[in-house]
């Protein structure tokens, strides 16, 4: 009887044991996915949003998974490469940067030059086009799109006077897609692609002589140390995307996909607001001028735009940004320009 007995208390502790086991082999299998962040140059939006969401990711997610997050600059990782390296599969998310066009042209459908001019259009257009995106990602890239934000409007930077648009005529700017530099040619510059993280060296050696950027992230970079003028006219607004591999999005359940995308659709709308009250304080910062509270003061020439400028740029969407991006984005996908008709340019009355 005794030996009954303790045979059943061994039994018992072995079981506790093994159970105790599982359960702490089974804590230590938390998901842990590893992410391309934004370039630690690009400035305060990264460095306050961004990586404070993704080193926290299992508090602001409320799920059992961790993040592994790094800057792309950190990485190596160009502008241009993010979904090549996400497409060979060692990467769980990625924060898209516009350079990316280059691989999936329907990116630019977000942000063809001179169409998306302030952030409340952006929030629209960003609206429209998520979906037909989302769709091109999953299929081409096994990519899920989970949030647009955008950086702001895309201004120039320049070495040399500039008081109007026709002055650039002559002078090499740096561009970061295909339909940017089309425009820039059109109108007499000479288009330089260049990442972000080698402007302010090529605008201190003179590779350009202007640069078309976010304020916020110029005034992050010290752009104003190797430029004189600031000229306000908006270009683009930089579009950036997170996504998730369909890998890792598939290991999911259904509540932790509701979860995941709640906590990236906060992160997102957050963005949109930081990035707004950063741009008006950075074009403050660069030119000398207060309020200037989150960056460094400068003293760069602040050129307004005028109003002829603005004109130029509106007219160039129809006759040059959107014909230039179907050409290329049709050849990718047959669909691509009359997709992008039905979808944004009914929001923005462009066919």
């Amino acid at each position: 009887m005794k030996l009954s007995i303790r045979l059943r208390i061994c039994r018992a502790l072995a079981l506790a044991c093994t159970l105790s086991l599982a359960a702490a082999a089974q804590s230590q299998e938390r998901m842990v996915l590893k992410v391309i962040g934004q370039p630690a140059a690009a400035g305060l939006i990264q460095k306050n949003k961004e990586k404070p969401f993704f080193e926290n990711f299992s508090k602001n997610t409320g799920l059992p998974i961790d993040a592994e997050y790094k800057s792309s600059d950190s990485l190596g990782i160009k502008d241009t490469e993010q979904l090549r390296v996400m497409k060979a599969g060692l990467f769980d998310i990625v924060s898209l940067r516009p350079q990316n066009s280059r691989d999936e042209p329907l990116l630019l459908g977000l942000d063809l030059v001179g169409a998306v001019p302030d952030y409340e259009t952006a929030k629209k257009v960003y609206e429209a086009y998520f979906t037909t995106l989302d769709r091109q990602l999953q299929k081409q890239f096994q990519l899920k799109l989970l949030g647009i934000w955008p950086f702001g409007p895309q201004v120039m930077f320049c070495s040399k006077p500039i008081a109007r648009l026709t002055d650039i005529k002559g002078l090499k700017v740096r561009v970061y897609d295909q339909n940017l530099a089309k425009f820039i040619e059109s109108i007499g510059g000479t288009p330089v692609p260049l990442p972000f993280t080698e402007l302010h060296q090529s605008l201190s050696l003179g590779v350009v002589d202007c640069a078309i950027t976010g304020p916020s992230p110029a005034n992050s970079s010290n752009l104003p140390e190797v430029t004189s003028h600031q000229y306000s006219l908006g270009f683009q607004m930089a579009p950036i995307e997170y996504a998730i591999k369909l890998k890792a999005w598939n290991r999911l359940t259904a509540d932790q996909k509701v979860k995941l995308q709640a906590a990236f659709t906060t992160l997102v709308n957050d963005i949109w607001g930081y990035s707004k009250e950063l741009t008006q304080d950075a074009i403050n910062c660069n030119a000398g001028k207060d309020p200037c509270v989150n960056g460094k003061k400068f003293a760069l020439k602040d050129v307004p735009a005028s109003a002829a400028d603005i004109a130029v740029l509106r007219k160039a969407v129809a006759e040059i940004s959107l014909p230039t991006w179907a050409e290329i984005c049709d050849k990718s996908s047959s669909s691509c320009s009359d997709d992008w008709k039905k979808t944004v340019g009914k929001v923005l009355e462009i066919q």
